[in-house]
């Protein structure tokens, strides 16, 4: 049977989002639904209710989210009705040349349910990154249902599905830091701090955090910084530089998405040291480098697109690592709110005040 459920809709650009009555078709084949239990307000959604990924409004917000799997369609495999679940964004084909090449973090057809919800007089919705988790169920591909361990609660596990993946694999997986490397991440909101994390979790010799908030050093040093830098402060380049005995970091996270902080982090390298880009910018913005730095110092720049992330490779570890107390997914859960606190959590994210809001169905 179809499903009439409440769900948090952006009608118009800039509007405040309205909660609203959705239609959850049964799903067909290859499809899922999945009742959600929790779900993190990302800056992506509020990005989705200004116009600026797209304008096909009306949209169904809502990505990071944890739930079970309620339904499944014909020729679903990897689940079935019953699992714990965290949705992902991407669902890799398997098929197209990036997949064959072995590189499915890179996949040209990621797959997404094939039917839409609709508002209740049949208008189409346009779902959050192929999601729509703002909602008490939504329908998803099936390969965007990613099994987990269910003793994570889902406040938690949900953030696996976008922010902490984005950071932890640019760190890991883009970056690929290791043990006794120098790593600084330029921007500690909820991406930047799985950084931090992750860099602190395989071993970095010096982990550097920076920011213009004081509360998001604060909250990088327990996420595992060594040092921190308030941008307003100190030069960050020359401050990161003082901390790796002159010489850069080897790994630079760039989790802001601007301008002036690529170079930031361009200059801060080592020599031959990377660059990662997980900050994602305007499509208005663009740099200019000397082209004799980008040959005489060597090295890498990278951009880091969902961390670089197979999610059901992925998602199973950093939820096993959660559990066994060695990577600390609840201090990213500021707070937990309702369906319809989701602009209030807006202003808490635009004013800085939190990692992540977390909305509990």
């Amino acid at each position: 049977m179809a499903y009439e459920v409440r769900g948090v809709v952006a009608r118009e650009k800039g509007a405040p989002v309205t909660v609203e009555t959705v239609h959850v078709p049964d799903p067909g084949p290859g499809e899922a639904v999945v009742a959600v239990a929790a779900c993190g307000v990302c800056h992506t959604d509020l990005h989705y209710r200004e116009g600026a990924i797209t304008d096909d409004f009306p949209f169904l917000l809502g990505h990071e989210a944890a739930g079970t799997v309620e339904a499944v369609g014909e020729g679903v495999a990897n689940v079935a009705p019953g699992d714990y679940v965290v949705l992902a964004w991407r669902a890799p084909c398997g098929t197209c040349r990036s997949c064959r090449r072995g590189r499915p973090w890179y996949c040209f057809d990621s797959a997404n349910a094939a039917q839409p919800m609709t508002l209740g007089d049949g208008t189409p919705l346009t779902t959050a990154l192929g999601i729509g988790a703002f909602a008490e169920r939504t329908l998803v591909a099936a390969g965007q249902a990613v099994k987990v361990d269910r003793a994570a609660r889902p406040e938690a596990a949900g953030l696996v599905g976008c922010g902490v993946m984005a950071g932890f694999g640019a760190a890991l997986n883009t970056g690929q830091v290791a043990r006794g490397d120098s790593v600084a991440v330029i921007g500690c909101g909820g991406v930047g701090a799985a950084a931090v994390a992750a860099s602190a979790l395989v071993g970095a010799r010096r982990v550097i955090a920076v920011d213009v908030d004081p509360r998001k050093l604060e909250w990088a040093l327990g996420f595992g910084a060594t040092h921190t830098v308030d941008a307003t402060e100190a030069d960050p380049v020359e401050a990161i530089r003082e901390l790796t005995d002159g010489f850069g970091a080897d790994v630079v996270i760039e989790a802001v998405g601007r301008p002036e902080t690529y170079r930031q982090a361009f200059d801060a390298r080592d020599l031959a040291g990377t660059l990662v880009q997980v900050g994602v910018p305007d499509p208005t913005m663009t740099i200019e480098l000397p082209l004799i730095e980008l040959f005489g110092r060597g090295g890498a720049l990278k951009s880091s697109w969902y961390g670089d992330c197979l999610p059901s490779r992925d998602f199973p570890v950093l939820i096993d690592l959660y559990l066994r107390g060695r990577f600390d997914l609840d201090g990213f859960v500021t707070e937990t709110l309702a369906l319809d606190e989701v602009e209030q959590a807006f202003d808490k994210m635009g004013r800085g005040e939190v990692l992540r809001s977390v909305i509990v169905l």
